[in-house]
């Protein structure tokens, strides 16, 4: 082989082994998002206080096993059942495809599991024929989704089986606050924001914007953990001023 060919070739190896390298990095990184954990970020007030507008999520998805939600991308599979699946326990935050339309993704806490008889009553959880646990915790700020706060009863729920977590009411007598009680059907769950008035989740049918009995296959993953925060209300102010949007407090901390 002349010095010629020899050189023009090794240009051609080393195109083709940079483009090997990338397309394994990408399949890697595909694969890790789809079977192990994908950030999320919160884009509503339905969680808050336990999760606030601005929060960056890290998802794991293997709790639950793997069904054609889990991919990474949005891709309109037949619902054929979850592979390694387990139920959520009572009290997770979970990501989810919406059903009205599976290119969404929300993310609400699960309340009632197959079996479980749910109802609200005068504001109040009811499973099981019996009230949950109401703590009253003080005064919150609540942010609705178009940055502006008032002022929201907190309280602390301890759900059956002991997992505790903070709720805000805004109102007394919400439209939400008495629904009849719902049987949750094998495959679907019970879900719930923890900003009890504004939350379109299982009290409210998919037709009419809400979440419905939760199918066990749209689920995507358990929220184990905030990663990052930025309050997105601070864009109305200077640019320069923006750093101080970073809500270091909350980096890194888990969720319950």
């Amino acid at each position: 082989m002349s010095a010629e060919t020899s050189s023009a070739a090794k240009p051609r190896q080393s195109w083709r082994s940079s483009l090997g390298q990338i397309a394994g990095i990408v399949l890697a990184v595909f694969i890790a998002k789809g079977a192990l954990a994908e950030p999320f970020y919160v884009p509503s007030a339905s969680m808050e206080p336990t999760l606030l507008i601005g929060d960056a999520l890290l998802a794991s998805k293997f709790p639950y096993g793997y069904s054609s939600a889990s991919l990474p991308i949005h891709i309109s599979f037949p619902q054929t059942g979850r592979i390694f699946g387990e139920l959520p326990k009572r009290g997770d935050v979970v990501v989810f495809r919406w059903p009205g339309d599976t290119s969404q993704v929300w993310v609400k806490r699960v309340v009632g599991l197959p079996g479980d008889h749910v109802q609200m009553r005068a504001g109040q959880l009811w499973i099981n024929g019996k009230a949950v646990t109401l703590k009253a915790d003080g005064i919150g700020q609540a942010e609705d989704d178009n940055g502006t706060s008032e002022m929201a009863q907190r309280y602390v729920e301890t759900l059956p089986g002991g997992v505790s977590h903070p709720i805000f009411k805004l109102r007394m007598n919400g439209r939400l606050d008495n629904t009849p009680e719902v049987t949750v059907p094998q495959g679907r769950l019970f879900v719930m924001g923890d900003n009890r008035d504004n939350s379109a989740d299982s009290r409210v049918p998919v037709a009419d914007g809400g979440v419905g009995l939760l199918p066990t296959d749209d689920l995507v993953g358990r929220v184990d953990a905030i990663v990052g925060s930025w309050d997105l209300g601070i864009r109305n102010h200077p640019v320069w001023t923006w750093l101080s949007g970073f809500r270091l407090s909350r980096f890194f901390t888990l969720v319950h």
